[in-house]
């Protein structure tokens, strides 16, 4: 009679313990897909973004490099810009050290308003 009450037991065991690896597997597996959406995916879209504008920096376009200057291109060759940081001050830089681009330089003459003399 013991026996039989042992081995009952060790089967209701085995149950409880078959079910909460299943539900532990799938825990792990809902937690990895809510990292995977909160964090992996919106970085690779982002690193792809990027990617793409480093690709079609262009003569022009104003740029800010790894170290914080601002500079506007002057010379695309297939990884090797040259940077304007001042007027005659050129500088070469790897066209993947850029960390962002700005915009392309449209009219860097400051704009005149007409102003009314006084009679």
């Amino acid at each position: 009679m013991l026996i039989g009450n042992a081995l009952a037991a060790t089967e209701n065991v085995a149950d409880v313990a078959g079910t909460s690896v299943a539900a532990n597997i799938i825990q792990i597996l809902l937690i990895f897909l809510v990292f995977y959406l909160l964090l992996i995916r919106p970085q690779q879209k982002k690193m792809k973004q990027h990617e793409a504008e480093l690709t079609a920096i262009k003569t022009g376009d104003q740029v800010i490099t790894g170290g914080g200057l601002y500079a506007t291109v002057k010379e695309c060759r297939d990884d090797e810009l040259t940077l304007e940081l001042s007027e005659g001050l050129t500088v070469k830089a790897n066209r993947w050290t850029i960390r962002e681009v700005l915009k392309a330089k449209e009219n860097s003459a400051p704009v005149q308003k007409n102003k009314k003399k006084k009679k």
